[in-house]
């Protein structure tokens, strides 16, 4: 695969800019986007190709690197086009997470308020006093203390008493019952409010969608969309929840979201993943994080070098080797 600037394989309109202010996309369900070369930016265009073979050889699906907002780099591959719809997996916990900010912020929730305060008592097979403990803050952080070998069924029976909430880090599908939360808190459907406080204020495109498993997957809930989708989220992470000078949740929240949890220094809020003393990825600055998904479905965000990076579809230990060859590419900061 040869690069070319902002490859894309779709009919969508993108302008090319030089400019380093900070932009945008529309919002209106345009697939205006607008781009700037590598060669505007100062960047090493003789790692770009190096970086591309990578990515084929860990079978990547899709690949884009906004700068300033802008696009650099689009490229898609192994029959992955720019309206595929794919999932985020987990990455898509911090959609959970960021609704579930909105929601606080709009004075329905209270993040600190034990769990059963908005869905009842019983939705744990835990004491009731263990239960209790639990507040939404603890499904935020992924330390609710319940048993994370069961499964993802969050049906009663499947969510048991291990450890008291906050002293125990684990990845669980719990933290669905967060969008119950917000169902019951605001009386709108799940999809209604994610719609219209996230997804279409940021124009994510308008044909995802969330999966409800079933069967062996019961209790799964996952994002699917376009990758540009995943981009726009990006851009919103990387400004602290502003989307063109309009603060759509408090760089507060964004402050919590970012803040290693006391059991696990590596992970904020779900689904933030730090790169706390550089021990998660050693090539990238310690600032930076990553929404990340099995597969590895990953949205890298990089304030220090204006960046955010989608991959859908790389192996997680070649992560780091992956951000080596892209932070290459990149001018020498002065």
């Amino acid at each position: 695969v040869s690069f070319t600037n902002c490859s894309t394989n779709n009919n969508s309109t993108v302008s090319e800019s030089s400019s380093n202010a900070m932009y945008f996309p529309p919002t209106n369900g345009s697939e205006t986007w607008e781009t700037q070369s590598i060669s505007s930016l100062g960047w090493n265009q003789n790692a770009v190709q190096p970086l591309l073979d990578y990515l084929l050889l860990k079978n990547t699906k899709s690949f884009i690197i906004l700068v300033n907002g802008k696009i650099v780099m689009e490229n898609y591959f192994n029959g992955h086009t720019a309206t595929s719809l794919w999932k985020w997996n987990s990455a898509g916990k911090t959609l959970t997470s960021t609704v579930t900010g909105i929601a606080e912020q709009e004075g329905y929730i209270n993040t600190n308020n034990k769990v059963s305060n908005y869905i009842g008592t019983g939705w744990t097979s835990a004491p009731l006093a263990k239960e209790n403990l639990i507040t939404c803050k603890n499904l935020l952080k992924m330390d609710s203390g319940l048993d994370d070998t069961l499964g993802d069924d969050v049906a009663p029976s499947n969510l048991q008493y291990m450890a008291d909430a906050g002293t125990r880090w684990a990845y669980h599908n719990v933290y669905v019952k967060l969008q119950d939360v917000v169902e019951q808190a605001t009386g709108q459907t799940w999809n209604n409010y994610f719609n219209t406080k996230l997804r279409d204020k940021i124009g994510m495109s308008s044909s995802g969608f969330w999966y409800i498993g079933t069967g062996a997957n019961l209790g799964l809930r996952i994002y699917f969309s376009n990758s540009r989708s995943m981009a726009r989220f990006g851009l919103l992470t990387l400004h602290k929840g502003n989307w063109q000078g309009k603060q759509l949740l408090s760089a507060s929240w964004f402050k919590k979201a970012t803040t290693p949890t006391s059991v696990n220094p590596e992970y904020g809020f779900m689904n933030y993943f730090l790169n706390t003393d550089k021990k998660l990825y050693p090539s990238a600055p310690a600032s930076a994080y990553a929404h990340l998904g099995n597969g590895t479905n990953m949205i890298y965000v990089d304030e220090v070098n204006e960046l955010v990076v989608v991959v859908r579809w790389i192996e997680g230990d070649s992560i780091d080797e992956f951000l080596k060859k892209l932070l290459a590419a990149l001018p020498a900061k002065k």
